[in-house]
């Protein structure tokens, strides 16, 4: 059986997606077969992977509103081993949806647990809230990665964030557990960013990673290509964080 892990923060621009498509792509190279599953409307991790989401004849958004088969929705990557469930603009409205079903926290989770033991990482791209999508994402997951940005304001909302994640604990998924808070954007010659690193570090211990995602043009060039930063450039520093990261991720699920 896969482990799920969904990425999430309800600030927007934390680098969720740009871990989620490049931890995968890192994971698959290392020989593990991985599904991201972009539950967000917006649907980069889509795109940032080289799916044309105009051409899309299923999504996530089929599978959750028509209990469509997600397995007819999962595309190939460039990526060997690297698996998408793409999202679609339609997913704006799910959550409207989603409002009259029985179980509605758990749809997700119902969906996952059919195609969870063709993998053994199952990623999933959060959008930036706490809605009905992101609540169903963490009650599907084993754990939680929360990206956190080495910038001012990096640690507003995220008591709101742990808070949602107790929640959902008490309430809907009592094995729910922290796999770990990322630094992402990290410029070491900042004061600013080593403050951030030093109080993540104060307040969450052994939880925060030790791999940190350094502030990189070509991490932020590959998406606009459809492609992973391993794929647009195998030598930058984006490309060799995420397989530090993804090699401690392992090492950490021995």
């Amino acid at each position: 059986m896969g482990k799920i892990i969904a990425l999430a923060n309800q600030k927007g621009g934390v680098g969720k997606t740009t871990t989620a498509i490049n931890l995968g792509a890192s994971l698959a190279v290392l020989d593990k077969t991985v599904l991201i599953v972009d539950a967000d409307p917006q649907a980069n991790a889509s795109s940032g992977l080289g799916i044309d989401i105009r051409e899309l004849k299923k999504s996530i958004y089929e599978s959750i509103i028509d209990n469509a088969d997600p397995g007819e929705a999962i595309l190939p990557t460039e990526v060997p081993n690297l698996y998408i469930l793409p999202s679609h603009i339609d997913l704006v409205g799910a959550e409207i949806e989603m409002l009259n079903f029985r179980n509605r926290e758990k749809v997700l989770k119902e969906l996952l647990y059919k195609v969870k033991d063709k993998y053994e990482y199952i990623l999933i791209d959060c959008s930036p809230s706490l809605g009905l999508i992101t609540v169903n994402a963490l009650t599907a997951a084993d754990s939680v990665i929360i990206p956190v940005q080495c910038e001012y304001f990096a640690l507003e909302g995220i008591s709101k964030l742990l808070n949602t994640i107790k929640i959902i604990k008490s309430k809907l998924n009592p094995d729910l557990e922290i796999e770990g808070f990322l630094l992402t954007m990290y410029d070491s010659r900042l004061r600013l960013a080593n403050q951030i690193y030093e109080e993540v570090k104060k307040h969450f211990g052994d939880m925060v990673f030790n791999t940190l995602v350094q502030r990189n043009i070509k991490l932020s060039e590959a998406p606009s290509y459809g492609q992973p930063v391993l794929l647009y450039d195998a030598d930058s520093k984006g490309s060799h964080n995420h397989i530090q990261l993804a090699k401690e991720l392992i090492e950490k699920n021995k």
